[in-house]
């Protein structure tokens, strides 16, 4: 589990390599991640638009921005939480994910809220001592 607080907001995520949906001989691996996005502060806040940073083992990044996550765009109000999963593939056994989700209070302030960068790893990355 990997986890980051901004602003009293907790992110944690957990990533999970997913062999049924992955094709090792052809360059194709895939993972689900579940989110929990936890507001531990004392105002309501709106997850507006995430950005995700996504990096595979070669360091190829691929860049993934929009509106809410997985077609909503949650609203926390304090001690209130929300969960969700999606997924990525990448053509590499292994990979990084980074990100932010963009947050609104009732007021209309926005600000960044850190999303932990985790780790893609699957059983098909070889190790290499140097």
């Amino acid at each position: 589990m990997y986890e980051q607080i901004t602003r009293a907001i907790r992110v944690s995520v957990k990533p999970t390599f997913l062999e049924d949906q992955s094709q090792p001989d052809e360059n194709y691996y895939v993972w689900a991640y579940r989110v929990r996005i936890e507001n531990n502060g004392g105002e309501t806040v709106q997850l507006r638009d995430r950005f995700w940073k996504i990096t595979d083992g070669l360091g190829r990044i691929q860049e993934v921005r929009g509106q809410g996550v997985v077609g909503e765009q949650p609203v926390l109000g304090p001690g209130q939480h929300f969960e969700y999963t999606s997924g990525t593939p990448l053509a590499t056994p292994s990979g990084i994910m980074t990100g932010i989700y963009r947050m609104q209070t009732e007021a209309g302030e926005v600000f960044e809220v850190a999303i932990p960068a985790f780790s893609l790893d699957s059983p098909h990355q070889t190790s290499a001592i140097n």
